[in-house]
């Protein structure tokens, strides 16, 4: 490379770098020992978002209606602060029993059956215990706390693995094809 050719600042390492980042984000991402297909930030993210969604449109709902219940009856206004407390552990609840129970039952939530894509278990390659979706979710919030850096390793990992997905040993793979019988089901 011809030095009058560099941008300033810049040197030849960091343009490698660039480059192979820039290949890691773009590889196929499949495993040829196994074929598994290593799903990325941006599938995940779109999964994660749909999720959001429900978790956060069923909970409207709820919320919707408990307040005209509410409405209805004479609470105290000492009460309010209780009901807030309830409802924000109730809201809790629902978010974690949503991922947990659906990360140890199929592997997928809503969100990543419309992107086709499940969690695993990194070790046998089966569906999480609930023990450890819980282990999974907790480290998932862990991992979003510092400005969502624990999300960064996704991009740079051969099995484009997370800080969650790394403490929890899970990966986030395609979903096998359904056969037209199993969609019927």
């Amino acid at each position: 490379m011809n030095h009058a050719a560099r941008r300033p600042g810049e040197t030849p390492l960091s343009r490698r770098s660039a480059r192979a980042v820039a290949a890691r984000v773009h590889e196929t991402g499949r495993d040829p020992a196994t074929d598994l297909r290593y799903e990325g930030l941006i599938t995940r993210g779109i999964a994660f978002a749909i999720d959001a969604a429900v978790i956060n449109l069923v909970a409207i709902v709820v919320a919707g209606g408990v307040a005209l219940a509410l409405s209805v009856l004479s609470v105290p206004d000492s009460l309010d602060a209780v009901l807030v407390a309830v409802g924000s552990a109730v809201f809790l609840a629902w978010s974690v029993g949503y991922f947990v129970t659906f990360w140890s039952t199929t592997g997928q939530t809503p969100g990543s059956r419309l992107m086709r894509i499940m969690v695993w278990s990194a070790d046998d390659g089966g569906i999480l215990r609930p023990r450890r979706a819980v282990f999974r979710f907790a480290c998932l919030i862990l991992a979003a706390i510092p400005l969502l850096a624990g999300f960064l390793p996704i991009l740079f990992d051969d099995r484009r693995r997370g800080l969650h997905d790394m403490l929890a040993g899970t990966v986030v793979v395609e979903a096998p094809n359904l056969s037209r019988l199993d969609q019927v089901s």
